[in-house]
């Protein structure tokens, strides 16, 4: 039996995501970002909620990202999901792209010339933003030109680098639908931006969305819930540059930037230049919100869900592979588990994400 990693954040689950599931065969394992996602913001609905929607549609086992993995840029990203899905023995990779490439030869360019690579990177004018360095990188070795405008593209590169040297093999699936970005309500594919951004459409939804009811019934939120607390705590913490990648610059930055903001937007174009691009301001703000420190990463991995044959599969790795099932019983993530806990303070209905929780089944129908 073929055994297949997905990387994904769902947020929300949507018919692009149960369209990648369904071209796969053999069990499908899902490393999914937890109550935080990679771009920086607080997820649309809780982490359980989206591993019940993924189950629903066909994955058999969705394990967590923990947050110092599912919040970072793309390298570090793939890097992290990757160790954690080889570790449970995946045999390939899929994930949606705009661009199908060979991603296996640039694995195997990566695996012979990474530190010439790293060394032309780490050459390249400051004034250039990371993705433009390593789009540059690639067109240097590989002779890929690509806009840069192509977000699951860019981390299918990352997904290249991670599994370079690696057994696993890389299955590009071309992305279905609406563009990343776009809001367009007309798809049978809608992006999740448009599903964000239309939440209260409840016609768009059922149709975007395949168990629209989860969704729907669920408390809802994003970065306004949370204004509130990240000002507070920008405001009074004596010193930012302790929270994990706030540097000096940046510190100053938002000081004073957070005396005249009205919302995480306002803060953003203010803090945001060249050189601090918005993702990387809107991690930050995550990492100040939850008092993110570095830390190592876990050695265990924390299971949400899984199918009947998810469930079996996990009985025959469980000798091998460290296991956390509930926490409470054993810890698992420090970093994660305040993530959560501060993820609950955004909405008074966020049902308890950590203690006492246990892996849901859902039997594929």
């Amino acid at each position: 039996m073929t055994i297949t990693g997905i990387i994904a954040e769902f947020n929300p689950f949507h018919n692009g995501h149960r369209y990648l599931l369904e071209q796969v065969d053999g069990l499908k394992i899902v490393a999914m970002s937890g109550n935080f996602v990679q771009r920086g913001e607080p997820a649309i609905i809780d982490k359980w909620v989206r591993a019940q929607m993924a189950l629903e549609c066909g994955a058999d086992l969705v394990v967590e990202l923990p947050f110092l993995v599912a919040v970072q840029s793309a390298d570090y990203f793939a890097q992290g999901a990757v160790a954690i899905l080889d570790k449970l023995g995946i045999q390939q990779l899929a994930f949606g792209t705009e661009e199908l490439l060979d991603y296996q030869r640039l694995a195997a360019i990566y695996d012979g010339q990474s530190h010439q690579m790293a060394a032309y990177l780490e050459n390249l004018p400051d004034d250039l933003t990371y993705p433009q360095k390593t789009q540059k990188m690639w067109e240097k070795f590989a002779g890929i030109d690509f806009s840069g405008n192509t977000p699951n593209h860019i981390l299918g590169l990352a997904y290249a680098k991670a599994c370079a040297g690696k057994t696993i093999r890389l299955l590009p699936i071309q992305r279905q639908g609406a563009g990343y970005h776009s809001e367009s309500k007309s798809e049978t594919i809608a992006s999740a931006t448009a599903i964000r951004s239309h939440i209260k459409d409840w016609g768009f939804i059922e149709r975007a969305v395949p168990q629209a009811d989860l969704l729907l019934s669920s408390p809802l939120v994003s970065w306004n819930h949370y204004f509130a607390l990240l000002k507070y705590q920008i405001t009074i913490h004596p010193d930012l540059t302790s929270i994990f990648q706030v540097n000096h610059e940046l510190a100053i930055r938002l000081k004073e930037a957070i005396k005249t903001s009205q919302s995480v937007e306002d803060l953003v174009e203010s803090v945001a230049t060249k050189r601090y691009t918005k993702a990387r301001v809107r991690r930050v703000l995550t990492y100040i919100l939850v008092q993110a420190v570095e830390k190592p990463l876990p050695e265990s991995i924390h299971v949400l869900g899984f199918s009947q044959r998810g469930q079996q599969y996990l009985k025959t790795i469980k000798k091998s592979v460290a296991l956390i099932s509930r926490i409470g019983a054993h810890a698992w993530d420090e970093m994660s588990q305040q993530a959560d806990a501060v993820y609950q303070l955004g909405h008074s209905n966020i049902a308890e994400q950590t203690w006492g929780k246990v892996p849901m089944r859902v039997d594929h129908s």
